[in-house]
C-alpha cells in the first residue's frame, strides 16, 4: 500500500536555514565529521545570493559545545562531536558562506536546529511561513531540522543539490523518505523559481 503523498502549496515567504555548513562539516582534512562537499557549498552560495537579493530571512546553524553536560548522550553515541568546541575554528561557518550582519548563527547541541533554540520564533518574526532547509548532513541534522520545521507548521522545501551526507546511500534514502512524508524535495533551480 502506498501513501497518498502530495506536493505542498508553496509558502508566501521562505526562510533559508543553512544547517551546519561549518568548517567541521565541510573540511574533511580537519574533521572526521566532514565530507567532500564543494558542490553542496556552491549550491548554497547560489541560494544564499538569491535570498539576500530579495531581502528574505537567512539563518545559519552550527554545533558548538562549551560544557560536558550539553547533549551528553548524543556525544556518547557519536564521540566525534566532541571536537566541536565553542572556541574552535571548526564551529565557524565555512568562509565561502560567510554570514552577513543580521543573519543569525543559531548554536545548537542536538540534531535539529529547532530543538532547544528560538529558531521557530525568529522565523515567524521574520514573516516567513516556509523554510528551505539545506546543508549537512542529510541523514542527520538536515533531516531532523526538516521534520521539526513541519512540526512547527512551516512549509518545508529541500533543495536537493544543497544537501549532502558522508554516506551517499543514506543521502538518497533520506531525501526519498523526506519527500514522501515531510517536505518537498526539488532541484535548486526549481527552488529558486519558487522565490518569484
Amino acid at each position: 500500500m502506498t501513501l497518498d503523498s502530495r506536493s505542498l502549496t508553496p509558502a508566501q515567504r521562505y526562510a533559508l536555514v543553512l544547517v551546519d555548513l561549518a568548517v567541521g562539516f565541510t573540511d574533511p582534512q580537519r574533521s572526521p565529521l566532514a565530507s567532500s562537499c564543494d558542490a553542496v557549498v556552491a549550491a548554497n552560495v547560489k541560494l544564499l545570493e538569491a535570498f539576500r537579493q530579495r531581502g528574505w530571512p537567512v539563518f545559519f546553524t552550527t554545533v558548538a559545545y562549551d560544557s560536558p553536560v550539553q547533549a551528553r548522550v548524543f556525544r556518547e553515541k557519536l564521540p566525534a562531536l566532541n571536537i566541536l568546541k565553542a572556541d574552535s575554528s571548526l564551529v565557524r561557518i565555512d568562509p565561502r558562506l560567510e554570514p552577513r550582519v543580521g543573519e543569525p548563527v543559531i548554536v545548537k547541541f542536538w540534531a535539529s536546529a529547532f530543538f532547544g533554540t528560538n529558531l521557530a520564533e525568529l522565523i515567524r518574526q521574520a514573516g516567513a511561513d516556509g523554510v528551505m532547509v539545506t546543508g549537512l548532513t542529510t541523514s542527520g541534522c538536515v533531516r531532523a531540522t526538516a521534520v521539526d520545521a513541519l512540526q512547527h507548521d512551516f512549509r518545508v522545501l529541500i533543495p536537493e543539490q544543497a544537501t549532502g551526507d558522508r554516506d551517499a546511500q543514506a543521502h538518497v534514502a533520506n531525501l526519498r523518505d523526506l519527500s514522501i512524508k515531510y517536505a518537498d524535495v526539488r532541484s535548486v533551480e526549481d527552488c529558486l523559481a519558487l522565490l518569484g
